[in-house]
């Protein structure tokens, strides 16, 4: 584990390094990911952003088996600037990756999927890529660029549960939901509400009953399609 003394030099390098290079890099990464996806369809939102301060010193203080994780925080931490792409459907996904392979030069490639097909859990297509030279300005002092970014593609209802089960169990001082607890989150019971992140569980509801609403919606979720005939023909 890094030393009082070691992690205070370090807070202060990286809030250096976001003010200077990672901001305005996240924010030039995300205009050049929306450039090249263009006009496609069914894409619900991108976004790009440096990992705060606090999460960065969360992160470089890891320790497995006894030892730091990380012997350079500030190179080896991948994530200092992270993408979503978020899409409607399952079935836009491989469509999506499809052109971020095109433009982009994969390090890591890899599906996270739940533990358990009863449950959602955090998952969706996940890179990591070589950031290109394109997005950096001259300007840049080259001593504070990362290399890497990290970009998930995930459809509307993953985004979605990813962020209710961060909220709800991965906060500081929470207690993390088992697998029945994440099962039990209830449907709406009173109508649709608008889909902001008022708390997690009306994310994860709204979501959900969209979804189940429609028959394409419904295979996304792995349910047996009940679609009228109408339905269907969309």
């Amino acid at each position: 584990m890094l030393v009082a003394d070691a992690m205070s030099e370090l807070g202060k390098a990286y809030r250096e390094r976001f003010t200077a290079v990672l901001q305005p890099l996240a924010a030039a990464l995300e205009q050049h990911i929306r450039d090249h996806l263009g006009s496609e369809p069914r894409i619900d939102r991108v976004g790009a952003r440096p990992k705060s301060v606090d999460r960065f010193l969360q992160k470089a203080r890891a320790v497995v088996d006894g030892q730091p994780k990380y012997a350079d925080p500030l190179r080896q931490i991948q994530d200092q600037i992270g993408a979503r792409i978020i899409t409607f459907y399952r079935s836009d996904v491989d469509r999506i990756a499809t052109i971020v392979e095109k433009y982009y030069r994969p390090i890591e490639s890899q599906d996270l999927v739940p533990e358990s097909g009863w449950e959602f859990g955090y998952f969706g297509r996940h890179y990591v890529l070589l950031i290109p030279s394109d997005v950096v300005d001259p300007s840049m002092d080259k001593a504070f660029l990362p290399e890497f970014f990290e970009l998930q593609i995930k459809t509307l209802f993953q985004h979605a549960w990813s962020e209710a089960n961060h909220d709800l169990g991965y906060k500081p001082g929470a207690v993390p939901l088992d697998s029945d607890a994440k099962r039990s989150i209830p449907p709406p019971k009173h109508g649709f509400r608008p889909l902001t992140r008022i708390s997690a569980t009306t994310t994860i509801t709204t979501c959900g009953a969209i979804l189940r609403s429609t028959a394409r919606g419904r295979r996304d979720l792995g349910m047996k399609s009940t679609a009228s005939s109408e339905e269907r023909r969309i």
